[in-house]
This record gives C-alpha cells, structure tokens and sequence, in this order.
C-alpha cells in the first residue's frame, strides 16, 4: 500500500474516530448559539420587559399594602403557610419573598409564562421569520429545543425577578433576622435565605409543565395571538377545576395542584411529598407536551 493510500486509510480512520468530534463542537456552539439568539431575543421584546416589570412591581405592591396595614403596630393575616406567609411579613421582611411567590403563582407568573410559550412558535410564523431560520442548518429539532430551553430559562428568570424584588422591598420596610418556620422552629438568617432560594427553584420547576403545553398550542397555529390567549385559557380553566372538590379524582393530575407545595421547605424538617410529586407531574407533562410539540413541529408545513 502507498503513502498516500496509508494516510488517506489513517484518515478514514481518524475520521471514524475523530473527525466527528471537531463535527459534534461546531454542532453543540451553534446549539448554543441558537439558544443564546433565541433568548436575547425574547428578553428584548417590549411584551416581555413589560411582563417582568409587572412581576417586579407585584412584591412592591404587596410590601407597601401590608405595611401602611400594619402601620399602628398590629400584625396581619393568620399563620399558616401559602398566602398566610403575610402574616409574618411584619416581623421579618424575608417572608415577603414567600408571600410574593404564593401571590404571583396561581396567575401572574404562568400568565407571563404561558404568553412566551405560546409565542415562541407561532409568532415567528405569524411573522415569516420561522421559514429563515429553519433555513439554518439548525434542524428543527435543535430550534425547538432551543425554543424550550428559552421557555425554562423565562421561567427561572420570572420567578428570581418576584424574588429579588420581595426580598429588596423586604429590606426596606421591614426588619430582617432570624425566622420562624411553619413548624414553629427558628432558623438563621442566612439558612432562611437558602430556603427562599430553593423555594424559587421550586416555583421555577412548577411551570416547565405549563411551558411545554404552550410550546405544543404554539405549534398548532400560525398566530401568536392565539396561541398565547389559548395557552392563558387552559391555565384559568384548569384552576377552576382544581376548585371543585367533585373533581377530586382528577385533580392530582392536573399541572398546577401541586404549586403551593414550595411551603413545606419552610417545615422544619421539610415535607418532601408534595413537592416530589409535583416535580414528577411537571417532569410528565414535559415529556408529553415536549413530544407532542416535537411531533407537530417536524411535520409543520412551513409555507410562510
């Protein structure tokens, strides 16, 4: 064999070997790319600046309510967890955290949640631009992930953006310190803010559910606009039916039963149930939606 047949032997070799390593970089940096591209452009829309500034203001909103109430020096509200963390916003400045995620949960933060979900699809095709870029050598696979990664990332910033405000507006109206959970135990100062950052994680995980079955409605039509007022419809009639206790046998089913579980981590020890199980729906309607979303899109005719 010659020296030319050797090496161009040793390349198809090499390349068996390697050459689909340099191959796999160039596709996992455009992915990243694709993702980085996909996620400054949702943060730079007006609609989304101005979704975050309506969380942003929810904590403000609340922190000042309580404390023009509590202004004579008489508390508010009940114990308890949930919503009834206000009543210990008086006190210690941190549960305006908790307070501020248990509000913006059950609507505020799946609303913003739902309208970039919905849009992430069908607005691009609304627009024409979803033909451009699958023009890319992206795939449409990779687009999509990228699409739903941008959605999971929305979700994490919506809620630190809830959370970071309570917890700034906390500190200025009211006094910080050690804190009592719902147990009754005190903790620290710095393990309560260790909690409230687990709990924002935990909000955070409760809607990658609701992001994949927007990004699924997103794919079913061409107008933005409904894909978002869609996706905001299921998320307000599946709180209705959760409402009713002659549902009961579907509830647990349903994405957003178990939302307000992120309470147990303020138990001392924290009550894991509730919110594994919430971890695993969420994990399921991912998967599902995800697929679903992923089956239509492959097969989307995409003619504008």
């Amino acid at each position: 064999m010659s020296p030319a047949d050797t090496s161009s032997t040793t390349a198809v070799t090499a390349g068996g070997g390697t050459a689909f390593g340099p191959a796999r970089a160039v596709r996992l940096l455009w992915t990243l790319g694709l993702f980085r591209s996909e996620l400054l452009i949702t943060l730079r829309r007006w609609r989304t600046l101005a979704l975050l500034g309506v969380l942003a203001a929810v904590p403000v909103l609340v922190g000042i309510a309580v404390r023009i109430e509590t202004g004579d020096g008489s508390s508010s509200g009940s114990g308890g967890g949930g919503p009834a963390f206000i009543s210990q916003v008086t006190n210690n400045g941190l549960f305006l955290v908790f307070t501020a995620l248990a509000a913006t949960l059950p609507f505020f933060l799946p609303m913003a949640v739902g309208v970039v979900a919905g849009d992430a699809v069908a607005g691009e095709a609304g627009a024409g631009t979803l033909r451009y870029l699958l023009v890319a050598p992206a795939g449409r696979t990779r687009l999509l992930l990228a699409k739903y990664t941008t959605v999971m990332a929305f979700c994490l910033l919506a809620t630190l953006v809830v959370a970071v405000s309570a917890l700034l507006v906390g500190a200025l109206l009211f006094p910080l310190g050690d804190l009592t959970t719902i147990s009754g135990t005190r903790i620290g100062f710095a393990e309560g803010l260790g909690r409230a950052l687990l709990i924002a994680l935990a909000v955070a995980a409760s809607l990658i559910g609701l992001a994949a079955l927007g990004l699924f409605v997103s794919t079913l039509t061409n107008s933005g606009i409904a894909a978002m007022a869609t996706t905001v419809g299921l998320l307000i009639t599946v709180q209705i039916l959760d409402q009713f206790p002659q549902l009961h046998a579907i509830q647990p089913y349903l994405f957003s039963h178990y939302w307000l579980s992120f309470a147990d981590l303020m138990r001392e020890p924290v009550y894991w149930d509730d919110l594994v199980k919430n971890l695993g729906l969420q994990g399921l309607y991912a998967a599902v939606f995800g697929s679903a979303a992923w089956a239509r899109f492959t097969a989307k005719d995409i003619t504008v």
